[in-house]
């Protein structure tokens, strides 16, 4: 299918689903490679797993009563992410011991409820590996608003986010409250998890998250064009894997993700092949 092909589908009223799912797959991507830069910076990369697993009794709870899986799993994700941040705070355990802890637990949780709802087993393939082409309108407003939120206050706590990423002790010695931004940071990384669920599936949404920042890290050493390029590179990932899945039918999640990861290895043969050809020309 050629691009121009892909454009008039886009346009088809009888194919509405199409530029929603485009609409939210942008949405999602653009959000992650935002949020996907601090994540990154603070070298917590586990985090995003630990949170798509965290928000799944949410999902399977909205699911089995009728509700909305987005405002489930955002719900689900908060209480998770509190407990974390509260069980943190006691230093015989590190950090990523305590998120193993509750995050397996959240999504153990989530099968043993949706377990309970017929013909489950094509639901939970759903939210393992998305379902983009049945998102309902409500949605598209409810990642909008939901991504508005998460951009403002990544916007207003900005240097505070940056400064307990890069030493914690400093934070403290400088009077920031640690543990209320350790808070903040795991609310809004459960936010960006969330509307990207249906988008690309609990399983693989770590890629969103990840993999711009570290494409965009690996193009540049300033995090303010960091943090234009991770979703930059988000979207257009997208965009792109949207329509080869549609072009050749393959599952929209897994052909958004091997875009990216195309991506990040361009990029990284790239970098790596820079020296080598400087010190060819130099000898």
């Amino acid at each position: 299918m050629s691009p121009v092909e892909f454009v008039r589908d886009l346009l088809n009223p009888d194919l509405g689903f199409l530029w929603k799912a485009l609409a939210i797959a942008v949405m999602s991507s653009l959000i992650c490679g935002v949020v996907g830069c601090y994540v990154v910076l603070r070298g917590m990369a586990f985090i995003g797993d630990a949170v798509a697993h965290a928000v799944f009794p949410g999902l399977a709870v909205a699911f089995v009563i009728g509700g909305n899986l987005i405002v489930g799993g955002i719900v689900a994700g908060v209480v998770t992410a509190v407990l974390v941040a509260v069980c943190s705070q006691n230093r015989r355990l590190k950090e990523d011991s305590v998120i193993g802890v509750f995050f397996v637990a959240a999504f153990a949780l989530g099968i043993v409820i949706i377990s309970r709802a017929p013909g489950y087993a094509g639901s939970l393939q759903d939210f393992l590996f998305g379902s983009i082409t049945g998102i309902p309108d409500e949605d598209l407003y409810v990642v909008a608003g939901t991504g508005l939120a998460v951009l403002a206050a990544l916007f207003a706590l900005h240097k505070e986010l940056v400064t307990i990423s890069l030493d914690r002790e400093t934070a403290r010695a400088l009077g920031l409250r640690v543990f209320w931004l350790d808070l903040a940071l795991y609310v809004l990384v459960t936010l960006a998890v969330v509307i990207s669920v249906q988008t690309i599936g609990n399983i693989l949404v770590l890629a969103l998250l990840i993999t711009p920042a570290a494409t965009a890290r690996l193009l540049t050493d300033r995090l303010g064009a960091m943090m234009l390029l991770s979703p930059a590179i988000g979207g257009l990932a997208a965009l792109i894997g949207l329509y080869v899945s549609w072009s050749w039918d393959f599952p929209t999640g897994g052909t958004i993700v091997l875009v990216l990861t195309a991506c990040f290895l361009l990029v990284w043969t790239a970098r790596s092949a820079k020296p080598r050809v400087a010190t060819l020309a130099r000898s």
